[in-house]
């Protein structure tokens, strides 16, 4: 652990880890600069570096990435990257309110614990972690999807008939293109145009950023309404007394992205989903959410971020890729001579831990660098709307077009941005619609994988001890809701 930290006691390793973390946030912030673009658009300037300079360099824009889409999600409620999704419920209703410096300091604090938690948990239960996510096969991705789908009973704040017909209506276009077993066309009417299927990011980016700009548009000022607060940007600083009072939420949050970040191609996307479903199903005020809750955004941003150190882990231990960003790290273990597995750890454990403290200090760094960044995103949310319009619109643009480097890519986005914007007109839910897509080619893939192993035996779903587990929880996730909402009536009934 000494040796890992004394691999930082020089400057030029403290200058990549900032460059790399600062360029992070920055590339996340940016609409359809992911995560895994942005350690991609990096990797070259690291081939000359040495092997541990290189890992750390990856390793803090990795985390500077995850965070980073949190920033435009709360000011211009455009997700910068497809894990700050969830950040977009209640973090651009406090920005409204007025309150966009609370909404991006708990958005960083939430990062900052979430990422160093699962850094700790990394190095401590790694070789064991790394032996549970091999045991998740088909059927346990479909039991994983169907709990991240049940979360939409706790995401129906309003109305869950119109929550749950949004989320089936995301699992259905989930469902377009070839199908990747039998290779048939899907609801793509004879067209090749959509045998590609529809991506959620282009989704994402309609739904919210465009509808955005539609609504405002199409809004008809009212001289006598009150002029909404205009934030300056400036990041309040959300210290320990938050995080000791909402303890539980930063824990249960960051647990929860470990482990789903561990299972390989889970990500921070499903991680923050299934964490913000939790959050509002223990909550004593589900009815908060979604109209500016502090607890939903640190659910979200301390799950995502905490799927960072989670996909290091079969990365690390088993050579195993835990997502796309961990794929691209993993070339560069092969380009620095590193052969990623048990032996690693044996052979180099001071790399391990060089990993470790590379997530905590720029974790840290996320407090300053953040700050800085928020203020400049600030500033443009300043701007006259039609400028800030327009610029929406042409990011949303770029971040469509540059995912597959295709003009259908903005087409789905500019379909999608009228689907959402009427959903959003007679109160369906684009959260619910955006978790059915995400999810759906999960849950679906796990499905029918397991019954072709099985033969079409059912009951093997019931026969794996992990996935019963997970069925059971996702069961009870579902039904609480509805219990809850049964008892208040009662309660109300018997006064």
């Amino acid at each position: 652990m000494l040796q890992g930290l004394l691999n930082f006691a020089n400057f030029q390793t403290l200058l990549f880890l900032v460059v790399g973390t600062a360029w992070g946030m920055l590339a996340g912030a940016l609409p359809g600069i992911s995560a895994s673009l942005a350690v991609i658009l990096i990797m070259p300037f690291t081939y000359s570096m040495g092997a541990v300079q290189s890992i750390i360099a990856l390793v803090a824009v990795y985390v500077g990435g995850m965070c980073g889409g949190s920033i435009s999600a709360i000011l211009l409620r455009t997700p910068g990257t497809p894990s700050a999704v969830v950040t977009v419920f209640d973090g651009y209703p406090m920005a409204k309110n007025g309150q966009a410096g609370k909404a991006l300091g708990l958005a960083i604090a939430a990062s900052a614990v979430g990422g160093i938690i699962s850094g700790i948990a990394m190095v401590i239960f790694a070789p064991l972690l790394s032996q549970v996510a091999m045991k998740f096969q088909s059927g346990e991705f479909f039991a994983l999807g169907l709990l991240g789908l049940s979360c939409t009973a706790s995401m129906a704040t309003k109305n869950w008939k119109k929550a749950l017909i949004s989320g089936c209506f995301g699992v259905l276009i989930s469902t377009i293109g070839l199908d990747y077993m039998s290779g048939a066309n899907r609801f793509t009417f004879g067209t090749t145009w959509l045998a590609d299927g529809i991506d959620f990011v282009p989704v994402m980016i309609g739904a919210y950023a465009f509808a955005e700009v539609y609504r405002n548009v199409l809004k008809k000022p009212d001289p006598d309404a009150p002029k909404a607060e205009v934030s300056n940007g400036d990041m309040e600083f959300i210290g320990p007394a938050h995080i000791l009072k909402e303890w539980v939420t930063y824990l249960k949050s960051s647990i929860i992205g470990t482990v789903v970040g561990i299972i390989p191609a889970a990500g921070g996307s499903i991680a923050s989903f299934i964490s913000y479903g939790e959050a509002v199903r223990s909550s004593k005020h589900p009815e908060t959410f979604g109209k500016g809750e502090e607890l939903g955004i640190v659910a979200s941003e301390a799950a995502n971020n905490a799927a960072v150190g989670g996909s290091l882990v079969p990365t690390i231990c088993l050579g195993i890729p835990g997502g796309t960003v961990t794929a691209i790290m993993l070339s560069a273990f092969t380009m620095h001579g590193l052969v990623a597995g048990p032996t690693l750890i044996r052979n180099q454990p001071d790399l391990l831990f060089s990993i470790l403290w590379a997530i905590v200090f720029a974790s840290l760094l996320l407090y300053v660098i953040g700050k800085i960044l928020a203020k400049q995103f600030a500033k443009v949310s300043q701007l006259d709307y039609s400028l800030v319009g327009a610029m929406m619109l042409v990011l949303g643009i770029v971040g469509s077009y540059t995912l597959k480097g295709n003009v259908r890519e903005v087409a789905i986005m500019l379909v999608f941005s009228l689907i959402g914007l009427v959903m959003e007109h007679y109160g369906y839910s684009v959260a619910t619609m955006i978790l059915g897509l995400v999810l759906g080619p999960i849950t679906e893939k796990g499905f029918r994988k397991q019954l072709i192993i099985s033969r079409g035996d059912w009951t093997i779903f019931f026969r794996k001890p992990i996935c019963l587990i997970i069925l059971i929880v996702a069961v009870i996730s579902f039904a609480m809701p509805f219990i809850r909402s049964a008892r208040k009536k009662k309660a109300e009934g018997s006064k």
